[in-house]
């Protein structure tokens, strides 16, 4: 994973030597070419799809427990499974508390990742959870760009949460879009709640899937007299036509970060890196220090 070069050069130390050996079949299996002995290990792996993301950081875990370090922090830039925090229908799975079960089952000391879907899933953990906020990244972009009549706006009711906090850093107002879906990634009508006339949006989100949601709100925006709208997203998924919907819509921009490396390119997505965010977080935690200073925002 490319983010994890850039947060050890950042931190200012080279990466751990792994190697990663592979069977014909497709198996694969980890192992520490130094010694770990009464080390801190620290493991920066996303768990997007596939799933051997997953696999081998929990395999990675495993593999520090036995060889006896002292203490085992995951780094885990984008969650995966996080959408699945609760029983919303019968006979279906919690994914994220089966993720967190297996990741505190493998031997981790403490959780750090960033931009929870659910902030409540910290509560899965019974390890520390190191939970950061990519707004600390986003707010001085955005400020960067001057613009005059700034509007928050969340692309769903669940969402409203997050853009009420991250308005506050520009004292903006708040606009909704009511979504109802007719089955995941399939949206079947949206409205706005508040005025968006004349205004410069700001769509804010955790996760960009297919792009559908915020390609929709984007041109109804549009529609409803906005001068222009741009979206923040902290987690690229960017799956099936995601890419293709983004430049067809009516985005001016999508902000996203490197928790998730992208496919391709796109002249409309712009990525700001966490490599320091999470260098500064490791190197306080290593040094027994306090992390809260990094989700101020001046």
């Amino acid at each position: 994973m490319d983010l994890s070069k850039h947060i050890a050069a950042s931190y200012g130390q080279q990466l751990g030597d792994v190697v990663l050996s592979r069977f014909s079949d497709g198996e694969f299996q980890p192992h520490f070419n130094e010694s770990i002995r009464g080390c801190d290990v620290f493991l920066i792996q996303s768990t997007n799809q596939p799933t051997d993301n997953l696999m081998e950081l929990l395999m990675m875990i495993d593999a520090a427990r036995r060889a006896s370090a002292h203490y085992i922090i995951a780094v885990i830039p984008y969650f995966g499974l996080a959408r699945q925090d609760r029983k919303d229908k019968p006979r279906v799975a919690i994914g994220s508390k089966l993720v967190a079960n297996l990741l505190v089952a493998a031997g981790i000391n403490r959780i750090m990742t960033m931009d929870l879907h659910a902030a409540q899933i910290q509560a899965f953990f019974d390890v520390p959870v190191d939970h950061l906020d990519a707004s600390i990244i986003f707010v001085p972009y955005i400020k960067s760009l001057g613009l005059g009549n700034l509007t928050i706006a969340s692309p769903d009711m669940g969402g409203s949460y997050r853009a009420r906090s991250f308005a506050k850093f520009f004292n903006a107002e708040v606009v909704i879009c009511d979504k109802r879906r007719k089955r995941a990634n399939e949206i079947e009508s949206m409205t706005i709640i508040g005025d968006v006339t004349d205004q410069d949006i700001v769509l804010i989100d955790d996760i960009c899937d297919t792009a559908g949601t915020l390609a929709k709100a984007a041109g109804l925006i549009m529609e409803r007299g906005a001068r222009s709208v741009r979206a923040v997203c902290t987690h690229p998924v960017l799956s099936g036509k995601a890419y293709e919907t983004i430049e067809a819509s009516a985005l001016t921009e999508l902000i996203v970060t490197d928790t998730i490396p992208l496919k391709h390119s796109s002249p409309k997505i712009r990525v700001l890196t966490t490599a320091d965010l999470f260098a500064k977080a490791i190197s306080n935690v290593n040094e027994h220090g306090s992390i809260s200073q990094l989700f101020r925002v001046d």
